[in-house]
């Protein structure tokens, strides 16, 4: 599809051209040294502080969709529409919430204003009820080393009746491929170009890049091509069936957030946790579990589920059950050509109750130390069936099912003795700098009491600020 044609991206309604840069440059180092758009600041570069938040203004989209700048190449953004702070207002025709950050104090040195005011749009924008909770959501990946987040707040409640219409120019998205540098960005529509594509010798596949694009250079020497998933249509479907969730393995952990809601509430608070709405609406779900952390926060809720995954490469699709996925630290039994296409996830039963615990030295914005996921059904205080996994625990996402096995047809008592006793026998946990060996033994060892609490008590979930 492209390359010596000129490519744009649409930034604030006018077209720029995308030429002499180098492929591994993030869409935060274009706008300030390029465009020489410095509103938009380099804080972290890591996703953690939220300095450089833009908008991706999708056509059709009523919600705004934040996201970080610094971990999104510009190779993925071709032809997309994006808006910056310069976009909201400026000093003759401020947005009103750019207003009331400074009637009510809320910017000291004001290196962080900018990405507040990106995120505080986006929230008043979207069609979520305005409170404490919304607020303190959004601008969870937003960080402020002088003023206080107490003004902050104001300003947005401020303003809750307020809306930005955006004013700038809508371009049609155009999806195309483009060579920068030495390495080729492609761009397929359908799954089946991939066959070809795969064909390519040195390539790497791109879906979301939050955990990818920490990495730089993005590709080692001998790779000249970057397979972005992100314009394939058939990644992003979803559909329930058969009391099942079908989830592309492109939907991103904001949408799956969205759906959850309803349909498995338990799993509101980890998704949420996963990060900000500006990492959340960019990271993937089949990202998350290609990476194979040891401590990706999807993998033991979806173990504990018994979910599904469906795999495609030049050889066709094949379906494997997820505990069949991970085979080592950061390694999993994908091929080179094959690619994660969807999930299929289990609805559980309203007889069986759901527990996702992420124990964390922040409670946003923070890796896992350890996470522990149960799918459990009791009768009579009895344990009739039973799911354990957890993450931090091993050099993949364990399955713990020979402790489970062990539980049923136990009283609660005695299986959570038996579990708490016996725990040296199941999970072997590393020293590192998020915690010690022992300290994730003690740590799985309270999460059990806390289960306990919750059967006894019964309590439908219990997040880890209220134990």
């Amino acid at each position: 599809m492209v390359s010596g044609k000129i490519n744009n991206i649409f930034i604030n309604g006018k077209k720029e051209t995308v030429k002499n840069v180098d492929h591994d440059i993030t869409l935060l180092d274009w706008l300030r040294n390029n465009l020489k758009m410095t509103g938009t600041k380099e804080g972290c570069a890591e996703g953690d502080c939220g300095a450089c938040s833009v908008i991706i203004n999708q056509e059709n989209n009523s919600n705004l969709k934040p996201i970080n700048s610094c971990l999104v190449r510009v190779g993925q953004v071709i032809g997309k529409n994006i808006v910056t702070i310069e976009g909201l207002g400026d000093d003759k025709d401020p947005h009103p919430l750019q207003v009331a950050f400074s009637q009510e104090n809320a910017s000291q040195c004001g290196y962080c204003t900018p990405g507040f005011i990106i995120s505080g749009v986006s929230l008043l924008n979207s069609d979520k009820d305005i409170n404490d909770n919304t607020i303190n959501d959004a601008f969870s990946g937003n960080l402020c080393r002088c003023t206080g987040y107490s003004p902050i707040l104001k300003a947005i409640k401020k303003v809750t009746k307020d809306k930005v219409k955006i004013k700038q120019k809508y371009f049609k998205e155009e999806t195309l491929d483009i060579k920068l540098g030495n390495v080729t960005y492609y761009h397929p529509l359908k799954i089946e170009e991939l066959k070809n594509l795969t064909k390519i010798k040195n390539f790497r596949f791109l879906a979301g890049g939050t955990d990818l694009n920490l990495q730089r250079p993005i590709v080692n020497e001998k790779e000249n091509s970057i397979i972005s998933l992100s314009s394939i249509e058939e990644l992003k479907k979803i559909k329930i069936f058969n009391n099942k969730i079908l989830l592309g393995s492109s939907v991103t952990i904001e949408t799956f957030l969205e759906l959850v809601k309803d349909k498995i509430p338990e799993m509101i608070e980890i998704l949420k946790r996963f990060g900000s709405p500006l990492i959340r609406n960019q990271a993937t779900i089949g990202g998350n579990l290609c990476t194979s952390s040891p401590i990706g926060d999807l993998a033991p809720v979806l173990l504990v589920l018994n979910s599904k995954l469906n795999i495609f490469g030049k050889d066709g699709q094949e379906s494997i059950p997820i505990n069949k996925f991970f085979k080592g630290y950061r390694k999993n039994i994908l091929k080179k050509d094959q690619i994660l296409v969807s999930l299929e996830i289990p609805i559980p039963s309203k007889s069986n109750k759901l527990f996702f615990w992420k124990l964390s030295k922040r409670f946003d914005q923070d890796i896992s130390t350890i996470s522990l996921a149960i799918n459990i059904k009791t009768q009579n205080h009895i344990i009739k069936d039973l799911y354990i996994a957890a993450g931090g625990v091993a050099e993949i996402p364990k399955d713990l099912n020979d402790l489970s096995r062990k539980m049923i047809n136990k009283n609660i008592d005695q299986a959570i003795k038996l579990a708490i006793d016996n725990i040296d026998n199941y999970i072997r946990p590393i020293s590192d700098l998020r915690g010690t060996s022992v300290y994730r033994k003690t740590s799985f060892k309270g999460l059990f009491k806390r289960l306990k609490q919750c059967l006894e008590d019964d309590i439908k979930t219990m997040t880890v600020m209220e134990f």
